[in-house]
């Protein structure tokens, strides 16, 4: 399937487009999700998109709502043959990289789990010995699995980083009620999936998920436990003491700390070699994890 970069469903109010997802007004309480092919590294979209990105995030999204099919969630269906007819006429640019969503009440919170000291978490570790105001052992490495999995919420960012914030902080931005219903579901839901991943030779170290509100019912919102959420290490090369290969765009990350590049817009073209290796990886991210391949 060709690239894209960018939606264009004329006749559809487009929403938002975010880093990687365009979202249209379907009516007044359905949207459409289209996952596009583009990249983000450091907050800055790059110039360069990866093939098949969006269709993979995707899939495994679908996956994931069908895995944890006990967890209420936003999906109406995938299936462009299910889809109103005035969306139809755009199979070409959203079939397979598509869903159409109940419009929801999103929470403002990163639900963030995590089960190994990695990336924000270790970096808090290292200099408060605390990760979101918890404690943790001292001693810990880098990438060492946690005692047990904590949730760790952020608050989400429309521009710049997501800011790591204690439960406390959570339950008083949203209520306290609310904070603990999220923290008790996202380690359920980090948890199901953490083991399943298991056995497929996957390390789940961490996820994030976001939630809201359809006619006052909880559900799971946008993507689920993909690698653009999560950070999915191989089982076999797992050694504590320093970061991780994992199934996502570190490649792209490593590249571009190797290049001359401040980390502002605009975001440099990547190689073919970059993108043809990141491609790889998200596919075999997908297939790792389903048995099925994209």
């Amino acid at each position: 399937m060709p690239l894209l970069l960018e939606s264009n469903l004329p006749g559809l109010e487009l929403i938002r487009r975010g880093k990687v997802r365009d979202v249209y007004a379907v009516d007044s309480d359905r949207l459409l999700i289209v996952a596009t092919d583009r990249i983000s590294a450091f907050d800055v979209i790059l110039g360069s998109g990866i093939p098949d990105k969006g269709r993979v995030l995707t899939q495994i999204s679908l996956f994931w709502f069908q895995f944890l099919s006990g967890v209420p969630n936003h999906l109406i269906t995938a299936n462009v043959d299910e889809y109103p007819e005035n969306l139809r006429q755009f199979r070409g640019q959203i079939e397979g990289r598509s869903m159409l969503v109940r419009r929801a009440r999103m929470i403002d919170i990163e639900c963030v789990a995590r089960g190994y000291l990695s990336g924000s978490g270790w970096k808090e570790y290292q200099t408060h010995g605390a990760v979101c105001g918890i404690s943790l052992p001292p001693g810990l490495q880098e990438s060492d699995r946690l005692p047990s999995p904590i949730f760790t919420p952020a608050t989400k960012a429309q521009s710049g980083h997501d800011e790591n914030i204690s439960f406390e902080e959570a339950a008083k931005s949203i209520g306290a009620k609310l904070a603990a219903e999220l923290r008790d579901q996202t380690l359920r839901i980090y948890g199901s999936a953490a083991a399943y991943a298991e056995t497929r030779g996957i390390i789940l170290a961490d996820t994030k998920f976001e939630f809201g509100f359809v006619d006052n019912q909880l559900v799971l919102g946008d993507e689920i436990l993909t690698p653009d959420s999560s950070r999915f290490w191989p089982r076999a090369s797992y050694k504590p003491g320093g970061a991780q290969p994992s199934y996502d765009k570190q490649f792209v990350r490593d590249y571009l700390e190797s290049i001359t590049w401040n980390k502002q817009p605009p975001g440099p073209v990547l190689p073919a070699e970059v993108i043809e290796h990141t491609a790889n990886k998200y596919k075999e991210a997908y297939r790792v994890l389903t048995g099925k391949s994209l």
